[in-house]
This record gives C-alpha cells, sequence and structure tokens, in this order.
C-alpha cells in the first residue's frame, strides 16, 4: 500500500495532479479540499494517499490531511460509496465538517456532493454516525484521529476491535507512545 507520496507538484488538472518523484511522474486524484491546500506549480508537495486496485487500473487518491483520508477510507465501506463518490464528500469541507456533519445527520450537507443523492446521504450517515465519534455533534475523535494515536487506533479497528473499546483501551496510554507502543498497550488492554 501506498501511504504517502512526496514530491514536486508537476501538473493539476480537473481531475487531479501530477506528484514527480525519483525520475516518476504519479497521478493523484485530489478532492476539491485539499485542491485548495496545494502549492503552486514546482513546490513540494506531500499528499497521503490511499491506493483503488481495480480489474483494470490502479487509482491513487491523495489528501492533504491524514484525518480526510481516514475519513475518505471509512466512506469506502459503505455500501454503494465508491471512490469517486466518497472523493466528492471529503471535498465538501475540511474532515472535521464533514465528520460534524455526518455525526449530526446532517443529510443535505452529505448530499451536496456530486453524484451523491438523499439516499446514500442516509446510508453513509446510518453507517458511519458511530465511527465518528461524534457526541451530541461537539467532540470528533473516532475517524478524524491523526498522528501515531491514529494510526494505532487505525491498525486495531483493521484488526477487528470495535473503534469504541479501542478508544477506551487507548485513552490510558501515555501520551509520549509511539504508534508501535500504543497498537501493543492496546492489544494488551483488549486482550484481557
Amino acid at each position: 500500500m501506498i501511504r504517502f507520496v512526496r514530491g514536486h507538484l508537476v501538473a493539476a488538472d480537473a481531475d487531479g495532479v501530477v506528484v514527480g518523484m525519483g525520475g516518476m511522474g504519479f497521478g493523484v486524484r485530489i478532492s476539491d479540499s485539499t485542491r485548495a491546500d496545494l502549492p503552486g506549480i514546482g513546490s513540494e508537495v506531500v499528499l497521503h494517499t490511499h491506493l483503488v486496485v481495480r480489474e483494470d487500473a490502479l487509482d491513487l487518491y491523495g489528501f492533504s490531511d491524514e484525518s480526510e483520508r481516514l475519513i475518505f477510507e471509512s466512506l469506502l465501506a459503505v455500501n454503494g460509496v465508491g471512490p469517486r463518490s466518497a472523493l466528492a464528500i471529503c471535498g465538501l469541507g475540511t474532515p472535521q465538517a464533514v465528520a460534524l456533519a455526518i455525526g449530526g445527520g446532517d443529510v443535505a450537507y452529505i448530499s451536496k456532493a456530486a453524484g451523491v443523492g438523499k439516499k446514500t446521504a442516509e446510508r453513509v450517515i446510518l453507517e458511519l454516525r458511530d465511527k465518528v465519534g461524534v457526541a451530541g455533534g461537539a467532540d470528533v475523535n473516532g475517524i478524524v484521529a491523526t498522528g501515531p494515536r491514529g494510526g494505532a487506533r487505525e491498525g486495531l479497528v483493521a484488526l477487528g476491535f470495535r473503534p469504541d473499546k479501542v478508544d477506551a483501551a487507548l485513552a490510558g496510554a501515555d501520551a509520549d507512545m509511539d504508534e508501535e507502543a500504543l497498537i501493543r498497550h492496546g492489544l494488551a488492554v483488549l486482550g484481557r
């Protein structure tokens, strides 16, 4: 899996960007919110990425923020939401704004995304409301967690542990632990 690309911004168009590195140019599809964060052509850029493997193509999706990538991946898990729809939803605003809309049940906001109708927006909210960690529309901590704690959370959830149990297990960890130590701590607590 390609987790990020770092290189020089070679080109940008409506479909995405080309990031040059090591003598190669990587085509990366990006959301509107990531497009707004891009530096000028020729500048160094870092994009957090998700690789979508299809029968006829390998598509790389990039985000300026790790939390936006996590939201994108969560959206892909929703039945009926493909990469283009997930990218359109991510482009509606900041990762926190999208998470708040999902957690708050804001169907109108989610259905503003290109290719996302009311029924799809309702499905997104139904399937992801509990995963974004929004309590009363005020606290955003679930899929938008970043840094070592966010990586550890993502890894433990990928192993099959429930997100709420993972959050509780990681809450007791020291603040200065790296991702590997956090995963070990989480496994020790969750394995009890």
